[in-house]
């Protein structure tokens, strides 16, 4: 089958996709939920096949892991539908409305993009967010995802298509893009006019790629350049304790933290505590002059500062007070996810207001960033972006809106 076909089945099912009760919607979700952790071991079949393949590849295993599904990730996978097959539907939802005064009754209402394109790395995880989060918002999804899942993408697709169809909604709400290769993604890049919104997941160079070279209108997910600054008046285990989460918790995701800054005046007691956790950890550290007077700390780059590791690696550096943590994360972050560790409500606010990430966090990790932690269900991604959406991407972000106008007979003089 062509992209133009696929594509065409996909405008199809969005039009009778974007007139569904929610009672349909959500009866589907489950289903695809019930379906999911009926099929787990054909998935975890198609997906052994994968890591296996990347292993013999040389892949890093940080990559790895994110491609590595399981039983437990598997209903996680389900479990993150069900969430959101309980969340409200935004079809419909009036954002705003009033009476002009002409009479004229005036409501903005949020409506589905129609056909979404998600274009992504590794995690098959991202397949059934996605679907779910589309099917919920009105919209078809066509998924290209790397190759290194397209065993793992095919059948999560395959299970997920049957559940939706046995449901009463058209199979074609979610279907991959045909063909492998950079080429297909390309494709889908074009598709101005087939489809409305692209939304890339994964490095930097996938979204770059996708946002310089694509015609459909993005919206840009961001690489996660997370950082943690530890003030002089932060409580220091609580500090050690929030570094550690937010470093080795999950390494390979976005949220996980990759820049570590002290306050100077804490730093003689801070410094070796948390380089000897993090060492203990598996983490390495790539140090500026006061951390690297440690055993094993690598001499910190500007590279290491810009890095996005996804993996046991962190850099970290000295800084003389707030403002100068300020102006490294300003020339450093990539405007994900920055913390904040400090008793001082003073230094939480200064923090809060100068830093402009998609999320600024005070006294609690950075893992936090994430859909299902703010309560939105299964997120589509983080939005690092400043346009329409930004921070996790739940079920109103997947909607544009609509103006609907009702009047009496008025017309304008």
């Amino acid at each position: 089958m062509t992209f133009e076909e696929v594509a065409g089945r996909a405008r199809e099912a969005a039009y009778e996709l974007a007139v569904a009760t929610r009672a349909t919607k959500d009866a589907a979700l489950r289903a695809m939920a019930e379906a999911l952790v009926g099929a787990t071991e054909r998935v975890l079949a198609a997906n052994g096949e994968d890591v296996e393949a990347a292993r013999a590849g040389g892949t890093p295993e940080a990559l790895v892991d994110r491609l590595r599904l399981d039983a437990v990730r598997v209903e996680a996978m389900a479990e993150g539908l069900r969430q959101v097959a309980g969340l409200p539907d935004p079809v419909g939802e009036v954002v705003r409305g009033s009476t002009l005064a002409n009479g004229l009754e005036l409501r903005q209402v949020r409506v589905p993009f129609g056909v979404v394109g998600m274009i992504y790395e590794a995690r098959p995880n991202v397949t059934a967010d996605a679907a779910g989060i589309c099917l919920k918002a009105g919209s078809a999804v066509l998924l290209r995802g790397s190759s290194s899942a397209r065993r793992s993408n095919e059948a999560i697709v395959s299970v997920l298509r049957d559940a939706a169809g046995a449901s009463g909604l058209p199979a074609d709400v979610v279907q991959l893009v045909p063909g492998e290769g950079h080429e297909s993604a390309k494709v889908l890049m074009r598709a101005r006019g087939l489809v409305d919104v692209l939304i890339p997941r994964g490095g930097a160079g996938l979204i770059r790629s996708v946002v310089e070279e694509s015609s459909v209108p993005v919206i840009e997910t961001g690489v996660g350049n997370c950082h943690v600054y530890v003030d002089r008046a932060a409580d220091l285990d609580r500090a050690l304790a929030i570094v550690l989460n937010a470093k080795t918790h999950r390494p390979s995701v976005c949220n996980a933290a990759e820049s570590l800054l002290v306050h100077a005046e804490v730093a003689d007691a801070f410094v070796p505590r948390v380089v000897t956790a993090l060492q203990e950890a598996g983490v390495t550290v790539h140090g500026d002059e006061v951390f690297a007077r440690r055993d094993g700390v690598l001499p910190v780059t500007d590279a290491d500062h810009d890095a996005e590791y996804l993996s046991l690696d962190i850099s970290a550096s000295v800084v003389p007070d707030l403002d100068a943590a300020v102006q490294h994360i300003r020339r450093h972050s990539s405007g994900h996810t920055e913390a904040i560790v400090t008793d001082s409500q003073e230094a939480a606010r200064r923090f809060t207001s100068m830093v402009d990430s998609a999320a600024v966090i005070v006294n609690a990790s950075t893992r936090f960033t994430d859909g299902a932690e703010f309560g939105f269900g299964a997120e589509i991604g983080i939005s690092t972006q400043k346009l329409h959406a930004r921070g996790p991407m739940g079920l109103p972000e997947m909607t544009s809106t609509k103006y609907v106008v009702t009047g009496d007979g008025q017309l304008r003089d």
